[in-house]
């Protein structure tokens, strides 16, 4: 019977071999597309260095999960100097720079990054005793941590963050030269390097805590996730689920990138992850090879929409709402599943309108095998679901989620960790979380700088002045600046900036301030499906050999739900399960449980009308009006379901009727 099974699981593997991507070109895709894999290859001492500092900072987050943070500073200076070593001997200065050899000056800014951390730790009684009375030393130390900041950002995340930052801190010195209500006396370089460095206010700030709190802490978890296999797994089960459907391998890409999505903040990872599996055999049953990148570009950027872990970002926005973060997740659970069932839809009916069949059933493995042999892999993120919604702290859950992970690992031979393994995991754990440290540390820069000019309520005020105080073109200004910022700000730091900026505006307009959070996170995402520079379309292009721009229209078309649904809840606040006052907790169930049915009946619509098919092809019109269908349905509201079901019905009506005048035609 072992056998068997092992002959079933890897049939799937079978099916795929001559057309999945090696890892080797899998990694060229990944370091063109995404900073964070354009890392040096270290041999020899430095290597070892590197790896061992990797692994005793992962360790420690551990130990702070389970024993207790340390004091802010001593927890956040440490952590953003770890973080500094490790991308100043990682990451060369030059993308194109494709040596394995640290230069000299690396070495340096290593050293630098690591001694302004340590001054937080040598002087912290000292700090603290003349907290308000900061001297020259201070300010240096500020200085030279702000441009290691900046430069190690600028390796990691790209110039346009960095450009920012350096606008913002212009600004705070240069305040009076500044038009209108962003003039301010302007501040001296001593206040504005020690406010950076020094307060728990700027850099260190609370997008540093989180990252030196839960985010780390996940980065860790999804690294001994992968280590267990659980992707492969996932990616086998979803093919054998959905492979013989029409259009399966399509469905099995939107199925497999939902579930690992879960655990990445990264669109891009994920799009090479899974794709280099679901891309190819996408293109083997005939799907255009745009619109196979596309999907699996879609499926893979909503992944940091999908509960029960999401995107980094969501673990600010519990600092930023002050709410446990079970809430957050629960509340974004409807609009992932809209989001996900959305480009289902639509895959299902590209797969219909061009007659695209499955892979044959016999040539595939059993669900059923598949789940009996390794169904325990799945019980760290059931576990994590299980932890968060019992109120766990992240931390703990994430720290409980490593060890289930480990302990799960021990069940077969095949998925065992050996002791390397899990060292592997703590520094790999380390070294994904790179990324996201640094884009943390510039967003605390800028939102420091907001904070401290008093710039933050001056400009939600001239956005929603700019608006006519509309609400409806408030969220259109703020849906344009989070998409803008999105084309070159990594996912967090756009979220951390809109929520300063854009969010606090959509509130002043009487929008729930969870709608206001989870509107500007949404499109902060969705900026990686969104032309002209849609990151994870063109990694998903590079996977599919399709050019760039047209994968990426194609997946702004398979992601079209969710340009719709942020407007929706901010509207219908239901969706994101907010409870209107005076309503039982019966009739709430009853209404969201109405609500869910029949926006899944509007993403049929939005669906039909973006691939141009329902029964048959859609005229002109029909598509306006199977896109209005689907907007009323998505809305909850009476009325707008009644509406749209009917226009929905109508349009169902008249391609009905025309294919069966077409086959009595052809019958004559």
């Amino acid at each position: 019977m072992s056998d068997k099974h092992q002959e079933n699981n890897n049939q799937v593997n079978d099916i795929v071999n001559d057309v999945t991507l090696d890892k080797k070109e899998s990694e060229e895709i990944l370091a063109k597309y995404d900073r964070e894999f354009a890392f040096r290859r270290l041999e020899g001492p430095v290597a070892k260095f590197v790896f061992i500092f990797a692994v005793i900072w992962s360790l420690m987050q551990l130990y702070t999960a389970a024993m207790g943070v340390f004091p802010s500073t001593i927890q956040r200076a440490p952590h953003v100097g770890a973080a500094l070593v490790l991308i100043f001997l990682l990451y060369p200065a030059r993308k194109k720079d494709t040596s394995n050899k640290i230069p000299w000056y690396d070495y340096i800014f290593a050293f630098l990054g690591f001694a302004v951390s340590a001054y937080h730790v040598i002087y912290y009684k000292e700090l603290v005793w003349r907290a308000g009375v900061y001297n020259n030393m201070d300010m240096i130390v500020g200085i030279i941590a702000v441009l290691l900041i900046l430069e190690a950002t600028r390796r990691l995340a790209g110039p346009v963050i960095v450009c920012l930052a350096s606008f913002f801190l212009l600004y705070a010195y240069f305040g009076m030269y500044f038009p209108s209500f962003m003039a301010h006396k302007g501040l001296t370089i001593k206040r504005i390097a020690v406010f950076q460095w020094i307060s728990t206010e700027g850099i260190l700030g609370i997008p540093i805590e989180v990252s030196s709190t839960f985010i780390f802490l996940f980065m860790v978890f999804a690294a001994f996730l992968g280590k267990t296999g659980i992707g492969e797994w996932v990616t086998n089960l979803a093919v054998a689920l959905t492979g013989s459907k029409m259009g399966g391998p399509a469905k099995a890409a939107v199925i497999a990138s939902a579930i690992e999505g879960t655990v990445s903040g990264s669109s891009v990872a994920n799009t090479v992850g899974s794709g280099s599996v679901t891309i190819p055999l996408m293109k083997s049953i005939g799907y255009r090879k745009e619109f196979a990148g596309a999907v699996e570009a879609a499926a893979s950027t909503g992944g940091q929409i999908m509960p029960p872990v999401m995107g980094a970002a969501a673990f600010v926005m519990v600092e930023f709402l002050n709410i446990p973060y079970g809430i957050i997740a629960l509340s974004a659970a409807i609009p992932a599943i809209l989001y996900f069932t959305g480009i289902f839809i639509t895959v299902h009916f590209e797969a219909k309108k061009s007659g695209l069949k499955g892979i044959p059933k016999e040539k595939l493995p059993s669900w059923k095998l598949l789940l009996k042999k390794k169904w325990f892999l799945s019980l760290p993120l059931i576990g994590m679901i299980y932890l968060l919604g019992k109120g766990f702290t992240p931390m703990l859950a994430a720290l409980i989620g490593v060890i289930l992970c480990i302990a799960v690992s021990m069940i077969l031979k095949e998925t065992r960790m050996s002791l390397m393994d899990i060292i592997d995991g703590l520094a790999e754990g380390a070294r994904s979380a790179l990324p996201v440290e640094v884009s943390c540390a510039t967003a605390g820069i800028i939102v420091g700088i907001i904070t401290l000019t008093g710039l933050g309520m001056k400009m939600s005020g001239g956005l929603v002045k700019l608006a006519g105080g509309n609400l409806y073109l408030t969220m259109v200004l703020t849906m344009i600046g989070s998409l803008i910022l999105g084309m070159g700000v990594p996912t967090t730091a756009n979220y951390i900036i809109q929520a300063t900026v854009s969010a606090p505006a959509l509130v002043s307009l009487g929008v729930h301030p969870l709608a206001a959070h989870l509107f500007v996170f949404y499109f902060g995402i969705v900026a990686d499906i969104t032309p002209p520079v849609a990151l994870a379309a063109f990694a998903g292009a590079g996977i599919a050999k399709s050019n760039p721009f047209k994968t990426g229209v194609e997946a702004f078309k398979l992601g079209f739900a969710a340009y719709l649904i942020p407007y929706i809840f901010v509207l219908s606040p239901i969706l994101i399960l907010v409870r209107p006052e005076g309503v039982s907790t019966f009739v709430f169930v009853l209404a969201i449980l109405f609500a869910l049915a029949t926006a899944i009946v509007g993403m049929v619509c939005v669906g039909t009308a973006t691939t141009n098919y329902l029964i048959t092809n859609d005229k002109w019109y029909e598509r306006i009006l199977l896109l209005t269908a689907g907007v009323l349905l998505i809305d909850p509201g009476l009325t707008t379901d009644i509406i749209g079901a009917a226009i929905f019905g109508g349009v169902w009506f008249l391609q009905t009727y025309r294919v069966k005048q077409k086959l009595e035609s052809e019958s004559l």
